[in-house]
């Protein structure tokens, strides 16, 4: 019995967890991470050698009654050396850091593209298409932005900071101890600061989903939108998206502009008190002319970490704030999993059976209730029903874009969430209503019913299904691009190609969302002709639109609110008082 499971909810994580939780998922990041860490302190070091190199010149070089020039050559050339030695290592540093950063958001952007496609449909349906695609474009960008600039900054600094600070203890503890307590205030309040920021960066990433879910709702939307005159609500419905995303923005970067303010008045108070207590030390003779000296330059190299994380931890929270929803999609469950090892559909035309099968969307009522039949292999069954009453419902389930809360659906005695996406796939094609088109060549869309046909076998699929003579009319015939969504095209037009497509397949189960619904009477009658002959020797189940579907079907199932009520050919059931017989007279009343 298959059930369907309530999909836990986003697992709440903090910003080491989300981080360490990414390492897991892309270990690209952390491919080499020791020799770029090592190159990393290589660098550090070549900044606290000039601090050194300022000490020794001035106490053991000038600050005698006759200087050494040979000791401030000699210095000043190591100091010269170890700048060179740092910035070679500063570059491959960069390099290193560049590429396995590209790396890990190439699989983190791979792993989540893929995942948005294993998502059911109920799941697709529940989120804007726009702020998916955000989550794999725009939230990753983000964290690239932060992994290779901020990201760098954090390892330098981290490094610095533990240089800096070896050196300070070294040569003052009491000037140490003095930049600690100016620093000890912004390092406790940056913990305060990181949390207003993650909530605030948060809501940004949240709302630029909701602004680009919009605007590309209202472009795909543009012809009703035309249609009816409602520019002006449209307009204002993507104003208020973008002003709040406005909103939003602005507020975490006034939180950001405070964290960064408050990070210069902390470096002014330290500089403040490291020359007023040094000068004292001096003069004490506790501190030689040298070492306070160089002991500004460390501050320097002390200080500008804690600025560096003040600007850092803005990009972290924003970098932080996309990785979550990036996370958010891999870690959501495919409710319609591929299952490991899949099992082979058996050779040959395909039996379907239905066991008890309830289906209900979430948070409401059965729409399907007690399906329990058979349909046998090779026969042509239509389904027909009044809108609503869970004939779509009946076909996605067959083809497995949902599973049933309860019962199983079966092909040729094989339980279908057993069965692999690629033998599924492979045997089961449905056409939906809509016949959607890629942006390429008429070919190409085609060649997505199987892969590697040539043009000729492309071109004897139109011919076979009698629509040879519309291609020849085409502007280009095989390589006229379609537009985005098939645009370029009529309704119909789209339908034959969507048709030609399923065509080329060759599936043993055919699945029809009432594919001639869009297309003119002269072309139905055609492709009604195509279609028996695409249909015969295959079980073919249909949604039927038209009576002329219906009639044409070895056996019809009539369902009426989610339950099948009645079953036979179009004539044992046309003259028995019931659901088919209504729908039957009401459809001869429209012919009429």
């Amino acid at each position: 019995m298959t059930t369907t499971m309530t999909a836990p909810g986003p697992v709440e994580r903090t910003s080491t967890g989300t981080l360490l939780h990414a390492l897991r998922l892309a270990p690209e990041f952390r491919a080499g991470l020791g020799v770029t860490l090592l190159l990393a302190v290589v660098s550090t070091a070549g900044r606290v050698v000039v601090p050194l190199a300022v000490q020794q010149t001035i106490d053991h070089g000038l600050n005698r009654s006759t200087p050494d020039l040979g000791l401030v050559r000699l210095t000043c050339s190591l100091a010269a050396v170890a700048v060179a030695v740092t910035a070679v290592a500063n570059y491959l540093m960069n390099v290193r850091l560049y590429r396995t950063t590209e790396d890990g958001l190439l699989s983190l952007r791979t792993k989540a593209f893929r995942r948005v496609h294993d998502l059911s449909v109920l799941h697709q349906a529940s989120e804007r298409r726009g702020s998916l695609v955000s989550r794999v474009t725009g939230d990753v960008d983000t964290i690239s932005s932060f992994m290779q600039f901020g990201g760098l900054l954090v390892i330098i600094s981290a490094a610095q900071l533990v240089l800096a600070s070896a050196v300070m203890l070294w040569w003052s503890w009491q000037l140490t101890l003095a930049v600690y307590v100016c620093m000890l205030p912004l390092v406790l309040s940056l913990r305060i600061f990181q949390r207003r920021l993650q909530v605030a960066y948060g809501l940004v990433r949240q709302r630029i989903g909701e602004m680009l879910g919009a605007v590309s709702e209202s472009v795909v939307g543009a012809p009703v939108i035309r249609a009816y005159g409602a520019q002006a609500r449209t307009a204002t419905r993507i104003d208020e998206a973008v002003s709040s995303t406005t909103q939003a923005q602005t507020r975490a970067q006034t939180i950001a502009a405070t964290t960064f303010c408050s990070g210069e008045i902390t470096t002014a108070l330290a500089n403040s008190a490291v020359i007023v207590l040094g000068v004292l030390l001096a003069t004490s003779g506790s501190l030689s002319l040298g070492r306070l000296v160089g002991f500004l330059f460390l501050v320097t190299l002390f200080v500008q970490p804690v600025q560096v994380a003040t600007e850092v931890l803005n990009e972290a929270q924003n970098a932080i704030a996309g990785m979550r929803r990036v996370l958010g999609v891999l870690d959501t469950p495919t409710d319609v999993g591929d299952p490991e090892p899949g099992v082979e559909l058996p050779v040959g035309p395909l039996s379907v059976t239905f066991e008890h099968v309830h289906f209900a969307y979430p948070g409401g009522p059965d729409v399907l209730h007690d399906v329990d039949l058979t349909l046998t292999a090779q026969t042509r069954v239509a389904v027909v029903g009044e809108t609503g009453s869970g004939k779509t419902t009946f076909a996605k389930l067959l083809t497995r874009l949902m599973d049933p809360t309860r019962g199983r659906v079966l092909l040729s005695g094989v339980p279908l969430d057993q069965v692999g996406f690629a033998s599924l796939r492979r045997r089961v094609v449905m056409v939906p209503q809509d016949g959607f088109l890629f942006d390429t060549t008429v070919a190409d869309n085609v060649r997505y019913g199987r892969d590697g046909a040539s043009d000729a076998d492309v071109l004897l699929a139109f011919t076979e299904l009698g629509l040879d003579d519309w291609l020849d009319g085409l502007p280009d015939g095989l390589s006229t691009r379609v537009g985005e969504r098939g645009e370029s095209l009529s309704v119909g037009e789209r339908q034959l190609v969507a048709i030609a497509r399923a065509y080329i397949a060759d599936p043993d189960l055919l699945v029809l969302d009432e594919a001639t619904s869009a297309v003119d009477p002269a072309t139905e009658v055609r492709l009604a002709r195509a279609l028996d002959s695409l249909t015969r020797g295959r079980t073919t189940l249909t949604i039927a639109h038209r009576l002329s579907t219906a009639e044409a079907a070895d056996e019809v199932l009539v369902v009426d609110r989610g339950v099948v009520v009645q079953r036979g050919s179009h004539c044992d059931l046309v003259d028995v008082p019931g659901v088919y017989g209504d729908l039957h007279a009401s459809w001869m009343s429209q012919s009429r």
